[in-house]
């Protein structure tokens, strides 16, 4: 009998059992897509990924308050610290 599953009887059978089980997280996986369309079509809109994004008075506002980190190297360690 599973020899004669194919095509879209495969088709729609994978997704009757996508639906049953994998329901109460469709929302949640919906949302995450979303949310990675965003980012993707601004960094499109860069077209660059040198290129920096246009600021904003209030980012920039943000950025001149916010207290500055030591650079940390690929190992966790404070590169400035180093000797």
């Amino acid at each position: 009998m599973p020899a004669n599953l194919g095509g879209w009887t495969g088709l729609i059978l994978l997704l009757v059992v996508i639906l049953l089980f994998a329901a109460p997280k469709l929302p949640q996986l919906a949302r995450s897509l979303g949310q990675s369309m965003t980012i993707f079509k601004k960094e499109i809109k860069n077209k660059d990924g040198d290129a920096p994004a246009e600021s904003t008075p209030a980012a920039e506002s943000t950025a001149a308050s916010a207290p500055s980190q030591p650079a940390s190297t690929a190992d966790g360690t404070d590169s400035s610290a180093q000797k």
